[in-house]
């Protein structure tokens, strides 16, 4: 079994945030986004998943690529980086690692954050990951028939076809099936509006009598800007603190402080004389004093005093003293010194 996660996107809608890091190595209470897509796949398999695949800018940088591979191996999996060079579509990005398209093969984008168990039909050649959604004009839809098979795939339906969403995560039986369409569009030059398409290979394949099965997810969150991002952060705080997990490292220092939970505080981390939650994410090594916060999601190494503040998001080594404001402050900010 293989994981393939294209993530070469720059992520510009989340900015200033993905200006110093990619976006699936932003951290929601304490893992990073690629991780916990990762963790949440792996959960729902019967059988240990060998090789994980990363597909980046080569621009990303040798740390990028480190954090990455120290992500697989945290997940006993064996890590790989490819490199997609142009933005030639989605179907181009996943060809750049068609080596791993062999056997069972999941393909997730990076940005996917869900939760609940993705059961795999038995007599299905392919499964789409579905949740059911409000406003299905803003997004992909499958379409099934009465056997509960895909029939067909819509981009944001201008009437009413389906309200299943595609969340952005496809399983393969035979990843050498979807290898082999993704070749020939690009060795053909097949591209939609420009671009080598997924969607493109989906439909070759179904053509040649390939079954397409949809999978339900208990919840899809989205992560595409700052508020998305601080509601996202809530959601799953809520989600692990009703499942029982510790969220508040051993390893943190709270002197003279309230904390409301669900809060995540990791290791090293000291809160002075302040009031904290309830949603509050807090990374490693981050000082507060003086403050109070709730509703945000704060990266690590920072330095926060004499602040109240909600729904904002701050990346990491940022120094901000004596104002009261709502923040989306990058990495290595400075404000009030």
């Amino acid at each position: 079994m293989n994981i393939v996660i294209p993530m070469a996107g720059w992520g510009t809608r989340l900015r200033p945030h993905t200006l110093t890091t990619p976006k699936p190595l932003i951290k929601v209470a304490g893992k990073s986004m690629v991780t916990r897509l990762a963790e949440e796949i792996s959960v729902s398999l019967d059988k240990p998943v060998e090789n994980i695949v990363f597909i980046i800018k080569p621009e990303f940088g040798p740390g990028v690529e480190e954090q990455l591979l120290e992500t697989a191996e945290q997940l006993n999996m064996k890590g790989h980086i490819v490199y997609q060079k142009e933005a030639l579509g989605t179907a181009h990005a996943i060809h750049m690692a068609e080596a791993f398209l062999e056997g069972p093969v999941f393909v997730a984008y990076a940005d996917t954050l869900f939760k609940g168990k993705i059961v795999l039909p038995t007599e299905a050649d392919a499964v789409i990951v579905v949740k059911q959604v409000d406003n299905p004009e803003a997004f992909g839809v499958v379409q099934l028939d009465e056997q509960n098979r895909i029939v067909s795939f819509v981009e944001k339906p201008k009437h009413f076809v389906s309200d299943l969403a595609i969340v952005g995560i496809y399983y393969f039986k035979q990843g050498e099936i979807l290898r082999d369409e993704i070749r020939y569009l690009i060795e053909n030059n097949i591209r939609t509006s420009g671009e080598f398409q997924l969607t493109d290979a989906l439909y070759n394949m179904q053509k040649k009598g390939k079954i397409f099965m949809p999978a339900n997810i208990e919840k899809w969150m989205d992560f595409g800007n700052k508020n998305a991002a601080v509601d996202t952060n809530r959601q799953i705080l809520e989600w692990e603190h009703n499942q029982g997990k510790k969220l508040i490292s051993p390893q943190a220092k709270i002197i003279n402080s309230r904390i409301i939970e669900p809060c995540f505080i990791g290791a090293n981390a000291v809160i002075e004389n302040s009031t904290v939650g309830p949603y509050v994410s807090i990374g490693k090594n981050t000082q507060i004093s003086s403050a109070t916060i709730k509703n945000s999601l704060i990266g690590e190494n920072n330095r926060i005093s004499h602040l109240q503040f909600h729904r904002s998001m701050i990346g990491n080594y940022v120094d901000i003293d004596g104002r009261e404001a709502i923040f989306s402050l990058g990495d290595y900010s400075q404000m009030g010194k």
